[in-house]
């Protein structure tokens, strides 16, 4: 039985006697799925549970095997089970069944565009709207935004000009903290550009807009240099650093697109059967050129501090079954984590899902090629990335890491925490690492 709003928005345990909570914090594997225990009496919500993600790892197995027709008849079970306006399992089954019958579909082209073009991907503003139900929901990002901030802030000690570099991604509100953060120092502020990247001018309009009118009420000398570009195409020279200036760059959940620009070669069509290269997780030949060389353009650029957040997850494998996996154990937590902070009924929640969490699984499971830009990787591989373009990992201070603990434990529920390790954050809910949070410096400032 689905719980009413009003339950499921009281309820601040069911994170810990859902079978999400078990299943999100365990590696799962299709073949040690237990057997769904088909009954003829409604199922409980847990026997529900298991015999979702049973049938979805088949179902996975099978459309990686080419099996369509294993597939389809997985996808029928799941169909029976799965409710986009259940509790969370039946909501992420919804989801991952919908990026499995994609890649189906993608077997008979002709079928899949008649079906799947008249439902268009959201729209910028839609997915602005998601974005902030986001943070406002499940404030992870504000954390690593904070802890970004406070780096910027102590790298930037004494310094009369300072410049920096949001590779996009971040909220705006980080940079109206920010400027209070600035104009509080003891020696006064400096004099601020602030170079933000964002694929719509729109967007950077309205952020000038409001961050100019707050500086100018704070007494910051204030200028903004809007740079309209995906992160793919941007040409470093567009930053305009110039020398004298104390640079600092940031990158919220932006980076790891890159990843896509040098696995264009499939054209982003599926070929049916799973292929046979290796995963990039493994650390075997990972297509990186393009990463490697935006890096290392940026390591050129000597920036004081570099502070990249990511999502903490093994979302690049080659092989679907293994970010399939991967990805359905990541985004049961997520959703478990709105479950528990939202009503069922919520309009706000119903956006997250659908019009931000659900895109990304679609893309993750349903793409492949140049298509498939969510390629998260989880940060042992960025900061072997980062070091081989010649930045030095900085440990995240003692106290940001007091402020963001502080800042969850004053949240809604005790579900979101935060680790610390070898200097950098990890933002967890209950004990999954959701995001990473990282520190970096060229080595010349070492």
């Amino acid at each position: 039985m689905v719980q009413d709003d009003a339950s499921a928005s009281a309820s601040t345990s069911s994170v810990t006697s859902s079978p999400l909570h078990n299943f999100s914090s365990m590696p799962l594997h299709p073949a040690a799925a237990p057997t769904p225990p088909w009954l003829l009496r409604e199922l409980r919500s847990d026997e529900r549970g298991l015999c979702l993600i049973h049938l979805l790892l088949n179902c996975a197995a099978a459309a990686a095997a080419g099996r369509l027709d294993a597939a389809n008849a997985a996808l029928e079970h799941i169909a029976s089970l799965a409710a986009p306006d259940g509790d969370a399992m039946q909501r992420v089954a919804a989801a991952f069944a919908e990026a499995l019958a994609r890649r189906a579909l993608r077997a008979w082209p002709g079928l899949c565009r008649a079906l799947l073009l008249p439902r268009a991907a959201p729209t910028a503003a839609e997915l602005a709207a998601a974005r902030r139900h986001f943070l406002d929901l499940c404030p992870f990002l504000r954390l690593a935004g904070a802890a970004a901030n406070q780096s910027i802030l102590e790298a930037m000690e004494s310094e009369k000009i300072v410049h920096v570099v949001d590779l996009g991604g971040a909220d705006g509100t980080q940079w109206l903290e920010l400027l209070h953060l600035l104009a509080a120092r003891p020696e006064g502020p400096p004099h601020l550009r602030l170079t933000a990247v964002h694929e719509h001018k729109d967007v950077l309009t309205q952020t000038a807009m409001v961050l100019t009118k707050e500086a100018e009420r704070l007494d910051v000398p204030f200028q903004f240099n809007p740079v309209v570009s995906r992160l793919e195409a941007l040409d470093v020279e567009s930053l305009r650093v110039k020398t004298g200036e104390a640079l600092a760059i940031t990158s919220s959940l932006q980076l790891h697109c890159l990843l896509a620009s040098d696995d264009d070669s499939g054209g982003g069509k599926d070929t049916g059967k799973e292929g046979k290269r290796s995963s990039p997780e493994s650390g075997v030949s990972p297509s990186t050129s393009r990463a490697d060389a935006f890096l290392g353009a940026l390591w050129g650029l000597s920036p004081k501090v570099m502070v990249v957040t990511e999502q903490e997850a093994s979302h690049n494998a080659a092989a679907l079954t293994e970010r399939f996996v991967e990805a359905l154990n990541y985004y049961a937590a997520l959703f478990d984590c709105l479950e528990v902070v939202a009503a069922r009924g919520s309009v706000e929640r119903a956006r997250v899902e659908r019009w931000l969490l659900c895109e990304e699984i679609k893309n993750i499971v349903a793409c492949d090629g140049g298509e498939r830009r969510e390629r998260h990787e989880r940060l042992e591989r960025w900061a072997a990335r980062m070091e081989g373009a010649g930045f030095g990992r900085v440990a995240l201070s003692y106290y940001a890491l007091l402020q963001a603990r502080r800042a969850a434990q004053g949240l809604c529920c005790d579900g979101f925490k935060v680790r610390e390790e070898k200097g950098s954050f990890f933002l967890c809910w209950q004990d999954r690492a959701i995001f990473s949070v990282s520190a970096w410096r060229g080595r010349r400032f070492d």
